[in-house]
């Protein structure tokens, strides 16, 4: 008999799942286009850059065939200006995540617009609706052009993947590196306990996730969840003291009127 799973993707889960995201390599070795279930892959030829998953990256970084070039949010100064955005700016709530790219039309400019997916998808070179517009986490959040200061989804699983298998190619030292993600980690998980303060009140209490990755999610679900049940339970037994106490009252309030009267006809008045 198999054991019930807990709501909800594992840690284990997410950590794979965000090994689907794109980042940008430099090949040091040219290499054909690979037919994937997600479409072929473009053509490496050095020193052209390329957009492949991060799972074929690591791949070819262990190879010794490719280089990663890391996301402009992990260099120091971005990671530097995510915490004192959120430690000093705006301590209450989570650093929002990247924007969805844009560009001005040449005939238009000055007039910058959304991009349809069919431009971003360089990677599977297929068309799609040109009415869906792509939104966080399906966005190309940790290619080289991906814009600073911002946190992606995945950043977390991304961070820790590249720090462990391609330290070399970090832009600072991996130890500084590792250490702004440590605080970083930090001042969120201090956050998050904070934030769920506001839970613990009744009525309308309500928390906003925006800017929350995946691995913290999946940290924080089981806590989160039972702190939502456990309110929603001392709020029935609350609410049903309540009425009680009422009822009491109103019965209380019948058989007082009844006693004043009789009172009243024995004193003859």
């Amino acid at each position: 008999m198999a054991l019930p799973l807990p709501p909800g993707l594992t840690q284990n889960e997410v950590a794979f799942l965000a090994e689907m995201e794109m980042v940008t390599v430099v090949p040091r070795q040219r290499l054909d286009s690979i037919d994937l279930l997600g479409g072929k892959t473009p053509q490496l030829r050095p020193p052209h850059r390329a957009q492949l998953p991060l799972w074929l990256a690591l791949l070819l970084k262990k190879q010794r065939r490719a280089n990663i070039v890391p996301p402009a949010w992990m260099h120091p100064a971005s990671l530097a200006e995510i915490i004192h955005r959120e430690t000093k700016e705006d301590p209450e709530a989570f650093s929002p995540p990247p924007p969805p790219p844009s560009r001005a039309l040449y005939s238009q400019p000055g007039t910058a617009r959304r991009l349809n997916p069919s431009y971003l998808d360089d990677f599977t070179q297929t068309q799609q609706d040109p009415n869906s517009i792509l939104s966080p986490p399906f966005l190309p959040s940790n290619v080289a052009e991906s814009p600073a200061g911002y946190l992606p989804y995945h950043w977390l699983e991304v961070a820790e993947a590249l720090l462990t298998h391609a330290g070399d190619d970090m832009p600072a030292p991996a130890g500084e590196v590792r250490s702004l993600l440590r605080d970083l980690v930090e001042v969120r998980a201090a956050k998050m306990r904070s934030s769920t303060s506001a839970l613990e009140g009744f009525g309308d209490a309500w928390l906003t996730l925006r800017g929350v990755g995946a691995m913290e999610l999946a940290e924080n679900r089981a806590f989160l969840a039972g702190l939502v049940d456990g309110v929603r339970k001392i709020g029935a037994s609350a609410e049903a003291t309540r009425r009680e106490e009422e009822e009491e009252a109103r019965r209380g309030g019948d058989y007082g009127g009844d006693g004043d009267e009789d009172s009243d006809e024995d004193m003859g008045l």
